[in-house]
C-alpha cells in the first residue's frame, strides 16, 4: 500500500514545488511495480506442429486424462498467420475482430435476458424453437483471433477412423461444430473438410433425441435434427446434428483418449471469418457443450473439469500450450495451496457464460476504494456482473471502474511519455529507446480471496512497430465486464464445473 506523509508545518518557509515533490515522492515510493521487459523481434520461421496418429483406446481404470495443443492465431504454426504482417496490421485486425466478439456477447446476453423475462409471465415456461429452411486428453493450443468467436486454435481427433483439425477454442460458445462435406457453402479452411461418410461412429440425432431439443435454434428434416448457430457479425454454422468419437491426446504420453458420442453440429452451410479453422470447440456450460458430455464417456472421469493456459502473444511466436481435460487439469497445485479459486456464479437467464465476482482492483498495492460494488454486480435479471472469455482479447471494464483504475495507471506512470490514444485505447506510451520499464502493479480480487496480480505484459501491450504500447483495458457502457485473454495469458485458468469454481495460477505455458 502506498503511505502518503502529510506534512504538519505546511506554512513553513518551504516552497509550494518542495512540499508537492515530497508528497510525490512519499506518494510513489510505497507503489508495488512490476517491470516490463520490452520484447525482442519475433522470429521469422517455425516448425509445424505435429500430433501422434496412433491411437490407444484408454479405459476408466487407466484414470484417461485428455490432452489438445493449442497455439496463437499469430503463432508461425497457425493455419491463420499471415508471414509478412506488420505487428499494427495485426493489432487493428484484432481490435476489429474483439469488438465484433463483445457486441456480439452483449447482444447475446441482452437477448436472452429480455426472452427469459418475457417468458416469466402468464403464459411463460415454454421453450422457443425457431425453425429455419434446410436449403437455405491435452491438445496443442494456437492463438487465433476471429470474429464472434476466439483467439486459439485447439487440435482435436473427429471421427472414426479419426482425423486431427484444428478448431477454435471459445468458452463463450456451447455448440462444437465442423464444416462437412458435402458442403452447400464453406469458407476456406487449413484441413479438408471432414466427410461423415468416412466415419464409421457418425451419427445424426434424430428431431426428438434429448440433445437435439436442448437447441436454441433447431429445425427438423426427415426426422434428421438441425441446428443454426449465429456469431453476430454475419457469420454463421447451419447443418445436422450429430454425434461422433472425438480423440485427445493421452496424459500418459502415448496414444489417444477417445470419447464416444460427442454432439457434433456438422455444417454444410458455413460463413464467416474462421480463421481458417474447420469449426469451433464449445466449451461453455451449456448443455451441449464439449466438456459437459465427456464425463459419460468411460474413458475420461470428471472431464468437466478443464484447464487452459494461454502463451504470451509477444513471446516466442511459435510457442504452444495445453488444454487439459479431466482430473490432471487441477494438477498437483490443489494441494499446496497454489491454484487460488472463486466460486462460479450462475446468470438466471444465460447458460453458456462463466460468471465470476470482482471485488475490487488494486493498481500499485492500492486497492481503488472509490470503484462501487454496483459496478461488478450480477443483478437478479441477468445484467451486468463479470465473465472470463477465451474468445475476448482485451478486458472490458464498467465504465465506473475503468476510470478510476485508468486514472490511479495514469497517475504512477507520469514518468513515461504519455502519447494519448490508440484505436479503443486511451491510454498509451512511447517506450522507444528503452529495454525495460517499471510499471505499478495491477491486481484483480475476486470473492474467496482469490487475488490475481497481472504480469506487466498482460496490461501494456504493444500495438505497432514504433515501440508505442497501450494500457490494455477498455470502458464497457453496456452489459458485463469481461476479463479477456490478454490478461489470461501466463496462468493456467482451470474451470471446476464439478464444484462449480474458477482456478488460476502464474505458469509459463509450455506443452
Amino acid at each position: 500500500m502506498a503511505h502518503v506523509v502529510w506534512k504538519l508545518d505546511l506554512y513553513c518557509s518551504a516552497s509550494p514545488f518542495l512540499l508537492l515533490l515530497t508528497f510525490y515522492i512519499t506518494m510513489v515510493a510505497g507503489l508495488d511495480w512490476n517491470v516490463l521487459e520490452i520484447p525482442r523481434p519475433r522470429p521469422k520461421s517455425g516448425d509445424q506442429i505435429s500430433v501422434s496418429e496412433g491411437a490407444v483406446v484408454l479405459n476408466k481404470s487407466q484414470n484417461a486424462t485428455g490432452h489438445a495443443q493449442i497455439i496463437h492465431r499469430n503463432s508461425l504454426s497457425s493455419p491463420a498467420r499471415r508471414i509478412n504482417a506488420t505487428r499494427l496490421e495485426l493489432m487493428n485486425e484484432t481490435i476489429l475482430r474483439d469488438q465484433a466478439r463483445v457486441t456480439y456477447i452483449q447482444k447475446h446476453i441482452t437477448h436472452m435476458v429480455s426472452r427469459e423475462i418475457a417468458r416469466s409471465g402468464p403464459n411463460g415456461h415454454h421453450r422457443e424453437e425457431k425453425s429455419f429452411p434446410a436449403q437455405d486428453v491435452e491438445t496443442p493450443l494456437f492463438s487465433a483471433l476471429t470474429f464472434g468467436t476466439g483467439e486459439y486454435f485447439a487440435i482435436v481427433g473427429v471421427g472414426t477412423p479419426h482425423r486431427y483439425i484444428y478448431l477454435l477454442m471459445d468458452t463463450g460458445s456451447d455448440i462444437t461444430w465442423l464444416q462437412c462435406a458435402p458442403c452447400k457453402n464453406c469458407y476456406t479452411q487449413k484441413n479438408t473438410l471432414f466427410n461423415p461418410s468416412d466415419s464409421s461412429t457418425f451419427k445424426v440425432l434424430d428431431c426428438h433425441a434429448d440433445l437435439c431439443l436442448n437447441l436454441d435454434v433447431m429445425g427438423c428434416m426427415s426426422n434428421k435434427c438441425l441446428y443454426q448457430a449465429d456469431y453476430g457479425d454475419g457469420s454463421f454454422t447451419m447443418g445436422e446434428l450429430a454425434t461422433d468419437n472425438v480423440a485427445l491426446d493421452a496424459a500418459t504420453g502415448r496414444g489417444q483418449v477417445v470419447l464416444s458420442n460427442i454432439p457434433l453440429g456438422c455444417g454444410h452451410d458455413n460463413e464467416g471469418e474462421f480463421g481458417s479453422a474447420a469449426g469451433i470447440l464449445g466449451l461453455g456450460k451449456g448443455p451441449l457443450s464439449f466438456p459437459n458430455h465427456i464425463d459419460s464417456s468411460s474413458s475420461m472421469p470428471r472431464a468437466s473439469v478443464f484447464s487452459y493456459c494461454l502463451p504470451d502473444r509477444e513471446g516466442d511466436s511459435n510457442q504452444r500450450s495445453s488444454l487439459i481435460f479431466g482430473n490432471a487439469a487441477l494438477a498437483d497445485h490443489a494441494a499446496d495451496g497454489v491454484i487460488k479459486f472463486t466460486p462460479q456464479l450462475q446468470n438466471p437467464h444465460v447458460a453458456t457464460y462463466y460468471y465470476l465476482q470482482i471485488t475490487g482492483i488494486s493498481v500499485g498495492g492500492n486497492l481503488l476504494t472509490t470503484i462501487p460494488p454496483s459496478a461488478f454486480q450480477l443483478d437478479f435479471h441477468g445484467n451486468g456482473g463479470t465473465i472470463i472469455d477465451s474468445g475476448t482479447t482485451v478486458t472490458r471494464l464498467h465504465a465506473m471502474a475503468y476510470s478510476t483504475v485508468r486514472d490511479a495507471f495514469r497517475h504512477a506512470t507520469d514518468h513515461l511519455e504519455f502519447v494519448g490514444e490508440w484505436g479503443p485505447f486511451d491510454t498509451c506510451y512511447d517506450l522507444g529507446g528503452q529495454s525495460s520499464i517499471k510499471v505499478p502493479t495491477v491486481t484483480f480480487h475476486f470473492l474467496g480471496d482469490a487475488d490475481m496480480r497481472l504480469p506487466p505484459s498482460n496490461y501494456l501491450v504493444p500495438v505497432d512497430n514504433d515501440n508505442t504500447y497501450c494500457f490494455a483495458f477498455v470502458a464497457s457502457e453496456l452489459g458485463p465486464s469481461i476479463i479477456g485473454n490478454v490478461q489470461q495469458q501466463e496462468f493456467r485458468i482451470i474451470y471446476d464445473n464439478v464444484h462449480q469454481r474458477i482456478g488460476f495460477y502464474p505458469s509459463h505455458c509450455t506443452s
